[in-house]
């Protein structure tokens, strides 16, 4: 029988999720969210049957599974309680606002024997799929050192929302931008973070000349108190490191997105970078691997299918394929708590001054 899945929120991403859930087989019978018209009025359009209110309520029904699409703080409480309904979840990132937040998380699915998983679609890109190819086919040998960026020049989603809520988000770029930061780690084979250290900036991150074409509504009178750009650097056990970019607003030629990474046998760079308008349609995508061939240095350009919407659906669909056992999950809820270990570390160290060991 086909997975049944409830979704948790009537936003904008929960389209992308319905389309891979549907795309792997599943049905999508049921949608909850406080704003229950704003509810209804996805459904409709989703020809999702049933709305619910209230959360509870809709893990009380036959569902299989359930997506969440909710302001960061939300993130672990209603996981907990999916897995503790016996729920599988899929998680939009972060995966939580804090390290600990995961691990109650992670301590919830392994007592209700369910899957956990979150929204790290950049792993689901046709360009990280045929790296991926690559490093497990020897091309690239050990990843030494990794460079992520994702870098905006007016980018900041909104002012006085839930995204520039500290309390409601977590942070700024540090914990909404870090995709690039889960797919270089990813890359370099999920290696176990030692040390941290980084800094925070807060440059116009009240002036709306730096606002981005995406987001929420400005709400008059609500509080921005979250970084506008992250920069620092990681080391794993493994001896291999990492440094990043993270910026909502921050004087760059235009928005870059990008794992650039040296290998031992070979070096490569995923990116993607976004023309005046910002749109995923206009942007140019780039994969290639860097090589010596023969004495001679040697760049190949890997060819993939265009992927607009940068690997939701089919990461979403992943979800679906590894509860069939037909796919192998593309992340777990380990890879997701050493992300928020570095990210915490981004910040105590930012407050510090110093190095932050996990």
């Amino acid at each position: 029988m086909a997975i049944k899945v409830g979704v948790i929120g009537a936003g904008g991403m929960a389209n992308y999720h319905i389309d891979g859930f549907r795309k792997a087989g599943a049905e999508v019978v049921a949608m909850a969210d406080v704003n229950v018209e704003a509810a209804k009025a996805f459904a409709d359009g989703q020809n999702i049957a049933n709305v619910y209110g209230d959360v509870a309520e809709m893990l009380a029904s036959d569902i299989d599974a359930v997506s969440i699409i909710v302001p960061n703080k939300f993130h672990a409480p209603l996981a907990i309680e999916a897995l503790k309904a016996g729920k599988h979840v899929f998680c939009e990132k972060p995966p939580a606002i804090s390290a600990p937040q995961v691990e109650e998380m992670i301590a919830a699915r392994d007592a209700s024997g369910k899957m956990l998983m979150f929204n790290f679609n950049n792993r689901a890109r046709p360009e990280s799929r045929e790296m991926m190819k690559a490093i497990n086919d020897g091309k690239v040998g050990t990843i030494n050192s990794a460079q992520a960026k994702w870098a905006r020049r007016t980018g900041i989603p909104g002012f006085g929302g839930w995204f520039t809520t500290k309390a409601l988000s977590g942070g700024g770029p540090v914990i909404d931008l870090l995709h690039m930061l889960d797919l270089a780690m990813y890359f370099m084979g999920n290696p176990k973070p030692a040390h941290v250290v980084g800094n925070i900036f807060d440059d116009h991150i009240t002036n709306k000349d730096f606002k981005g074409p995406w987001g929420i509504p400005d709400r008059e009178g609500g509080v921005t108190d979250v970084e506008s750009a992250a920069h620092g650097f990681v080391t794993f056990e493994t001896g291999q490191v990492l440094s990043f970019q993270m910026s909502w607003a921050e004087m760059v030629k235009c928005e870059e997105v990008s794992v650039v990474f040296q290998g031992v046998t070979a070096g490569g760079k995923v990116e993607r970078l976004f023309g005046s308008d910002g749109d995923d349609a206009t942007a140019i995508d780039t994969c290639e691997l860097y090589v010596q061939e023969d004495g001679k240095s040697v760049d190949h350009t890997i060819e993939v299918e265009e992927c607009e919407d940068m690997g939701r659906i089919n990461s979403a669909a992943n979800f679906i394929d590894a509860i069939n056992g037909t796919a192998e999950p593309l992340n777990n809820a380990e890879q997701g708590l050493a992300l928020m270990q570095i990210i915490d570390a981004v910040y105590e160290s930012a407050k510090s001054g110093k190095p932050v060991a996990i």
